[in-house]
């Protein structure tokens, strides 16, 4: 018997999903160290690491961050998520 095309939609649809979320991971994961990187994407994929990870040592090394970076845009995000960590860390 044949499973149903709706169910085999669903389940590719679970499956990019899942190996999305992982290939995200691992990246994150690969450069969670690059907050001071030259290349404006590393410091970007640093972020969103850091912003899963509140610490004390965290929000230190975002205050580091903030007055270090030029770029506007990525310095208005380490704010933000400086901002969301210390609001979680209170």
């Amino acid at each position: 018997m044949r499973a149903p095309r709706g169910l085999l939609v669903i389940a590719a649809a679970a499956a990019g999903v899942t190996a999305g979320w992982l290939l995200a991971q691992r990246y994150l994961d690969q450069h969670k160290q690059a907050l001071f990187s030259k290349t404006p994407r590393l410091r970007h994929a640093a972020l969103g690491y850091l912003s899963g990870h509140p610490s004390p040592e965290t929000v230190r090394l975002l205050r580091d961050y903030v007055a270090w970076e030029q770029h506007a845009g990525l310095k208005r995000r380490g704010v933000r998520v400086m901002r969301r960590l210390e609001a979680a860390l209170a």
